[in-house]
C-alpha cells in the first residue's frame, strides 16, 4: 500500500525527489493531482512511498 509523502509543485521537482529517495533504496511513485485533462509537467504531483516507510523518507530528505 502506498501513502502520500509530499506534494511537489511540478513534475521536475517530483522526479528530483523520486531520484533522491530511490537512490537511497526507497521505492517511490509519482501521481499527478487533479483530473486527467489537467495533467502536464507544470501540474502538482504527489510523491508516494510505501506505508510505514515515511520515517525513512524523512531521514533521507533531512540529509539534503
Amino acid at each position: 500500500m502506498w501513502v502520500e509523502y509530499k506534494e511537489a509543485p511540478n513534475l521536475i521537482i517530483a522526479e528530483m525527489w523520486k531520484e533522491i529517495l530511490e537512490g537511497e533504496g526507497l521505492p517511490t511513485r509519482l501521481l499527478p493531482q487533479g483530473d486527467i485533462s489537467e495533467w502536464s509537467e507544470t501540474a502538482p504531483f504527489r510523491v508516494m512511498v510505501p506505508r510505514g516507510r515515511e520515517h525513512v523518507a524523512d531521514e533521507i530528505m533531512r540529509k539534503l
